[in-house]
């Protein structure tokens, strides 16, 4: 996929203007979040369950090669052959030599971001083969020729009357506007493709060294198709999603699935291993893993390491207030939100992401909901703090930034200041409460006002108070 990350604040300044898109966010901000606070109260143990869950993936990261190698072993041995990817190329040319010695024509494909962060549609078609996306979501953009803008929910950026008027244009017939109806046209233009379709190929939501399965989790079914259907089966993911144990993933499992969409467990909860043997009645006659690395064994040795304990849930994105107001989109790659500005500059190069690490208001919500425990803020910080190193921010920001440094490093100083600056702001807003126009805070002022001082400094009102106890 094609980053324009470096277009961030063009692509925001769209977003927020977009109507549509506002409306269609609603949901994340609302649906998304108050179904996972619901579940969440009726589980009393979900704290112990996120500790249990981070020891677990701590183990595992810090074992990663035998468990790795574990898996492996099982794979084969159940008949299936793993293929390893250390980078974009190699897992892409690793599925079209799968696809051209099968002689596939037609392949019908289950959600996968890591299938999007190799651009492996574009790939598959250029070597002349059709991609049928069979995720709801996920044909709906593919129709719309665009990409996710989430990680769970693909097309949450669409409104009803769009996915309306895109299936009207692409399908014909009358229009529908009800939304069962939508989904129902969708399953029966898809049903024809699972069953005329050579390869399937889908993602992994975890792999289990012990038995040599593989979790796919969804609420469709889409991906159980895509998976037995075919004659060859494809599983595309990334080498951290495996996990010691068959009990170490039904911690995962739960976590996924209330964090995700607040259910206590998906529609599809489904453990696959292997090509069909003799006495199956339905299965695929080929097994293949592709294990894609693309940057994560370098994260993996350095301050980026918790970021690997990422289960893909979306919950960051679902409680972030700069996500829910601009979308997925603005972010400009495969991955959004605060997973993503953490994520996106460790594989696509800082450089090439400079301002993701900024779209982040450091509230601290990311850190609180995720069920892995991954310091969000804190990796955030620390990609800032590259920045700085790097001088990659432009000359204002660092001649600012440095100011501002010196300032707080002398106290006196920075509390005389503080107050002067605090006086003149009173002073400036004290009709109104607010000040709607201010030289070098253009940012804010010009789409809400900046609320004006009414009591002087945290400092001064502290030790006022003091006097008065």
């Amino acid at each position: 996929m094609q980053s324009t990350a470096l277009n961030f604040k063009r692509n925001v300044r769209e977003a927020l203007a977009d109507q549509q898109l506002q409306d269609a966010m609603g949901f994340a901000k609302n649906g998304f979040v108050a179904k996972r606070a619901a579940l969440v109260e009726t589980v009393p143990q979900w704290q112990a369950i996120r500790e249990r869950a981070r020891e677990i993936r701590n183990h595992t990261l810090h074992h990663l090669d035998f468990y790795l190698q574990e898996y492996e072993k099982k794979v084969v041995e159940h008949g299936g052959q793993v293929h390893w990817a250390s980078t974009v190329e190699e897992a892409c040319g690793a599925i079209e030599a799968i696809c051209r010695e099968t002689g596939a024509r037609k392949i019908a494909k289950g959600k996968s971001m890591v299938s999007e962060e190799i651009g492996l549609n574009a790939a598959l078609e250029r070597m002349g083969c059709e991609v049928i996306e069979t995720d709801l979501g996920e044909y709906i953009i593919q129709l719309a020729g665009e990409s996710p803008s989430h990680i769970i929910a693909p097309a949450i950026h669409k409104t009803k009357e769009q996915v309306s008027a895109l299936f009207h244009d692409k399908h014909g017939g009358d229009p529908i506007t009800d939304r069962g109806e939508l989904v129902g046209e969708a399953r029966r233009v898809l049903r024809e493709q699972f069953l005329s379709a050579d390869v399937g190929i889908t993602g992994a939501n975890f792999l289990i060294a012990e038995t040599g399965q593989h979790v796919l989790v969804t609420n469709e079914g889409n991906g159980d198709l895509c998976s037995s259907v075919p004659k060859v089966h494809v599983v595309i993911t990334s080498i951290e999603k495996v996990l010691p144990t068959l009990e170490d993933a039904s911690s995962m499992v739960r976590l996924l699935a209330g964090s995700a969409t607040g259910q206590q467990v998906s529609n599809y909860t489904s453990f696959y291993s292997g090509p069909r043997h003799a006495d199956h009645l339905d299965g695929p006659e080929q097994f293949h893993v592709v294990l894609v690395d693309n940057g994560r064994t370098q994260m993996l040795g350095n301050e980026l390491r918790e970021m690997l304990r990422c289960i893909r849930c979306g919950a960051c994105l679902n409680h972030c207030p700069v996500y829910g107001s601009i979308g997925g989109h603005a972010y400009g790659w495969v991955y959004p939100g605060p997973m993503g500005s953490v994520i996106t500059p460790a594989m696509i190069g800082l450089e090439n992401s400079i301002d993701l690490p900024n779209a982040c208001t450091l509230n601290g919500r990311c850190a609180e909901v995720c069920p892995m425990s991954i310091p969000l803020p804190d990796l955030l910080r620390r990609h800032r703090a590259s920045q700085w190193r790097l001088k990659l921010q432009g000359r204002r920001a660092r001649l600012a930034t440095a100011a501002w440094s010196w300032m707080v490093q002398r106290p006196g100083l920075y509390r005389r200041a503080n107050a002067f600056a605090t006086g003149i702001l009173h002073r400036l807003g004290q009709r109104r409460g607010a000040i709607s126009k201010l030289p070098m805070a253009g940012g804010w002022t010009a789409s809400r006002d900046l609320p004006a001082p009414q009591a002087g400094t945290f400092m001064q009102q502290w030790q006022k108070r003091g006097r008065q106890v």
